[in-house]
């Protein structure tokens, strides 16, 4: 495998404080958009600030799903909940902090150390995580499902 890759998105202005992202490679659009927490924001729409806190909580369930395979973990579910914290730092905007919540659901059999392990190691290898300058934290919740039939 190549160790170098590029992803390429265009973005349109549309109007006012609104535009379209896309990409040569995808089939969808998405629409972004100042926050209304912003002069001239517009709820409702994805901003750059959604986007950046989804890029980690993505990233967090796809290397999760790749260690998973690996160290053969079985689970039944995952859940990631994530707020990003705006604040101004030495005078400038920026994401101070990102949250990560995972909730896991794994099968009685499952191990919940190994779970919880990792999902740490999953954040810890995350390459969006390892790429930016915000402290992300992780408050993981592992649920044993019962009903499940142990192997």
């Amino acid at each position: 495998m190549n160790d170098v890759h590029t992803y390429e998105v265009n973005l349109e202005w549309k109007t006012q404080r609104k535009g379209e992202l896309s990409s040569p490679v995808l089939n969808e659009t998405i629409e972004v958009a100042t926050p209304p927490e912003f002069p001239k924001g517009m709820p409702g729409i994805w901003s750059p600030e959604h986007l950046f806190v989804s890029s980690i909580s993505s990233c967090l369930m796809t290397t999760f799903l790749a260690i998973s395979e690996f160290s053969k973990l079985d689970y039944l579910g995952l859940k990631v909940g994530a707020t990003g914290k705006l604040e101004k730092v030495d005078g400038k905007f920026m994401m101070s902090e990102i949250i990560l919540k995972p909730t896991l659901t794994i099968p009685a059999h499952t191990n919940p150390e190994k779970a919880e392990l990792i999902l740490q190691k999953s954040e810890a290898a995350c390459l969006i995580s390892n790429s930016i300058k915000s402290e992300v934290k992780m408050e993981i919740e592992i649920v044993v499902n019962d009903t499940e039939p142990a192997l």
